[in-house]
């Protein structure tokens, strides 16, 4: 069993300790937004046309497209805490096109159509931009594309690969670049060569995306209460009237609607058809402090680019707009029990391994600290990307399990269950992966068993030029997606 460039390279202990000594648990995100509303938590009865819980990135976007399709609507959406503070507060940032969580994942699922797939996707993200333009929301908007490197020789292969199968397609967007000129584009003397995604990605700020979803929302009529979380959803036997068939019940308050949208992400869901599939994976996340002319001019990095590397267990990284460098991902944790806690978010291990990695990747920004550090949780499903689907005879739309990679997708969930609510078939319905369930996690003991087994074996394919074990190779002949 081989070693990888993170061992091979591993910068002094001293440099990691002085690196993380004045970092504090904290999302940069969220502190990095200005003061904002202080919203009512729901007391009393409430009657509206739509429902929607959960104010992340799902419920956000529903919300506003909801709105745009009818003007008139009574819209009301409860949040148990506050606006964006889990996943959508938390993330790297990283918009990508990708419904499905990156071509190869789709192509293995739904190749039938992935090219369609490929270009909804591409759409909707078009129309994130120009809705974010169009709603003045001020989150820091980059269509900067994506650099995906090597590390390791036999990644450059996986590299050839993807280049030649976007020139056949015809797509023009995905340009190989070779060492010297992946160096020039981000010097790092652990960079083999990479792939430059040019018009597929962009980056957002996540706290500040949250907040102007919110404030375009409620100056658009939205109701939204927060500090409420749901305890119960009932569904009544006649929709008479647009008040009557669905009803959300907090501890103070309820709300009754014609339909409901659940946007609970990676927590429990109010339905038990759902309730074993997603599980929380914790990712965690250091943020450096602002660098310095000479600091950026050692790394180059000047197209700002959101970078990732090819491993199974891969880091992505990228900048923001007052020069500092987000660097996450690597560990992946899962608890025993599936459970949501906000102890399992400070983990010095994982911290202290990230600075170690970053110090390999960028031995020239030594001395740099890191301001922030934290962790979120990721409503991980086995097939890798979201799935959706309407319960309550057709009352009640959901979406969740979006595996890391929901920061655009979300938008594209909140059209799909608009649309499932309406009852009328569109293009996004009748997609395959709209209509079909990925597979169940299965109950503890065999759950957090299987899941550390799958960590494991990922970690020992990245010091095995990438071959995937009997597990691994059984996971992917039972479609359960464990490819990134």
């Amino acid at each position: 069993m081989g070693t990888t460039v993170f061992e091979r390279q591993r910068p002094a202990a001293s440099v990691i300790r002085r690196s993380l000594a004045q970092t504090r648990q904290s999302v940069f995100w969220l502190d990095d937004v200005p003061d904002q509303p202080q919203r009512p938590a729901l007391r009393g009865q409430h009657d509206v046309d739509l429902v929607i819980v959960g104010g992340g990135y799902t419920g956000l976007w529903t919300a506003l497209l909801a709105r745009r399709r009818d003007p008139d609507a009574r819209i009301a959406l409860i949040e148990a805490k506050s606006v964006g503070w889990a996943a959508s507060g938390r993330n790297g940032g990283f918009c990508e096109a990708s419904l499905t969580h990156g071509r190869d994942n789709g192509l293995s699922r739904w190749p039938d159509q992935i090219d369609q797939l490929d270009r909804l996707g591409l759409a909707n993200l078009d129309a994130m931009g120009a809705d974010i333009a169009e709603w003045e929301v001020d989150a820091d908007w980059e269509r900067v594309g994506a650099l995906a490197v090597a590390t390791e020789p036999h990644q450059l292969e996986w590299l050839d690969d993807w280049a030649q199968d976007a020139a056949t397609r015809g797509e023009r967007g995905v340009i190989r670049l070779d060492h010297a000129q992946t160096q020039a584009a981000v010097s790092s003397p652990a960079y083999l060569g990479s792939v430059f995604e040019t018009h597929s990605n962009a980056l957002v700020h996540p706290g500040k995306l949250a907040a102007g979803l919110a404030r375009a929302a409620e100056e658009r009529g939205v109701q939204i209460f927060e500090h409420s979380p749901v305890r119960r959803l009932n569904t009544s036997g006649n929709g008479g009237n647009a008040g009557a068939g669905v009803e959300v019940i907090t501890d103070s308050g309820r709300i009754s609607a014609g339909k409901a949208v659940l946007a609970t992400n990676v927590f429990p869901s109010l339905l038990r058809r759902n309730s074993l599939m997603t599980v929380p994976v914790y990712d965690y996340v250091l943020m450096t402090e602002p660098l310095t002319a000479q600091q950026r001019a050692a790394i180059g990095w000047n197209d700002r680019q959101g970078l990732s590397d090819l491993a199974n267990q891969f880091h992505y990284f990228r900048q923001t707009v007052d020069g500092r460098i987000l660097f996450g991902g690597y560990d992946a944790v899962y608890h025993y029990g599936g459970r949501v806690r906000a102890q399992y978010e400070n983990r010095p291990e994982s911290f202290e391994k990230l600075a170690s990695h970053f110090f390999t990747m960028f031995p020239q920004l030594e001395g740099l600290r890191f301001t922030h550090r934290w962790a979120g949780a990721i409503d991980t499903c086995s097939r890798f990307c979201a799935f959706y689907g309407s319960a309550r005879h057709g009352k009640v739309a959901y979406a969740a399990g979006f595996t890391g990679l929901g920061v655009a997708a979300t938008r594209f969930a909140g059209e799909v269950m608009l649309d499932l609510l309406g009852g009328i078939p569109t293009e996004r319905t009748s997609l395959r992966m709209v209509r079909e369930r990925p597979l169940p996690f299965p109950p503890e003991p065999v759950a957090a068993l299987g899941i550390n087994m799958t960590r494991w074996s990922l970690d020992r394919a990245d010091h095995n030029r990438g071959r995937r074990n009997v597990l691994l190779k059984t996971l992917d002949a039972l479609g359960l997606g464990f490819d990134s």
